[in-house]
């Protein structure tokens, strides 16, 4: 059953009466079709409404939808299912938060990387929220040079509430990982593509996070912080989170005009978690062309480029 968010109601007020309309023409026999084409018109009217005038808040709140795709659906998704994962990172184990492996894109072999959240209660315990370890970034570089060594190009995609803040996290390196992981990213020879495809928060995202191409769904956000975490240092309360979201500027279009990410990639009209299909077809779209810009330069010229841009990114006049 779809999740509904507050300011979605109007359009499942529609949905609604549209499959109510449906169920009395096939139980009488009566021809609706004039009337579902009258609600379709208004639902598609609604929908471009909400969606037009979305506030950093509420995109916030789509980027966590329980019904958004998470990093597994887009691989299995753009690869047509044929991937093969990849476990471990050779000295503690297995971080279940953070996956990855070989896939073919339309018959190329490329690396995907990428956070992987839970679908239902057991298993966002076992995803540990989408929150790695230390190890997870470690598996993570351990997959990337892997790529590099066979000359694969790279794509992660970024959905994590951040790094797992635990006790143990620290005490096996969780900073020297994320540090180690933007360090050698930097300096990869191969083509590397990041994308944000839910929540890109602080450290986190940023392990998986340094490429020639970083780019953000239409519905995704990036920041230091989540605005409840902004919110709770500032006013001591969660009740200011969306004021904390808008001073925040985390939304794509704020990250577009900052020049902290290349590009924004559209949405179908009712978001990611109502078309997955769709959005699959205009990722996997975007992907190749991406491909096919950063394979016409040699891998000095990337890693130059992607020094420049990120030396770049955070300063102003």
């Amino acid at each position: 059953m779809a999740t509904y968010l507050d300011f979605e109601e109007p359009i499942k007020e529609l949905e609604d009466q549209i499959f109510q309309t449906k169920e009395i023409g096939e139980n009488t026999e009566v021809d609706m079709k004039d009337k579902i084409d009258e609600l379709e018109t208004k639902l598609k009217a609604k929908t471009k409404e909400v969606f037009s005038s979305l506030t950093p808040w509420q995109r916030v709140q789509l980027s966590r939808h329980p019904d958004r795709p998470y990093t597994m659906a887009y691989i299995e998704a753009i690869t047509d299912g044929q991937f093969q994962e990849f476990h471990g990172d050779r000295n503690v184990k297995d971080d279940k938060a953070m996956v990855g492996g070989f896939g073919l894109l339309d018959g190329e072999t490329v690396m995907f990387i990428g956070q992987q959240k839970g679908v239902n209660t057991k298993m966002r315990q076992f995803r540990n929220f989408g929150m790695p370890n230390p190890e997870g970034y470690r598996k993570a570089l351990r997959l990337m040079k892997m790529a590099e060594k066979f000359d694969k190009p790279i794509v992660t995609f970024i959905d994590t509430p951040g790094a797992f803040p635990g006790l143990e996290a620290e005490e096996r390196g969780q900073g020297e990982a994320i540090a180690r992981n933007i360090y050698e990213m930097m300096r990869l020879k191969v083509p590397v593509i990041c994308i944000i495809i839910g929540e890109g928060a602080s450290g986190g995202a940023l392990g998986i996070g340094v490429g020639d191409k970083v780019v953000m769904l239409e519905n995704t956000w990036y920041s230091v912080i989540s605005p409840e975490s902004c919110s709770s240092i500032l006013w001591r309360s969660w009740e200011y989170k969306e004021i904390a979201a808008d001073a925040l500027k985390l939304t794509s279009k704020d990250m577009k005009k900052l020049e902290i990410v290349d590009d924004i990639i559209k949405e179908p009209m009712n978001g990611a978690h109502r078309s997955h299909d769709e959005t699959f077809k205009i990722v996997k779209k975007h992907i190749k062309k991406y491909l096919v810009e950063l394979k016409n330069e040699t891998p000095a010229d990337r890693i130059n480029a992607r020094i420049e841009a990120f030396s770049k990114r955070g300063v102003w006049k």
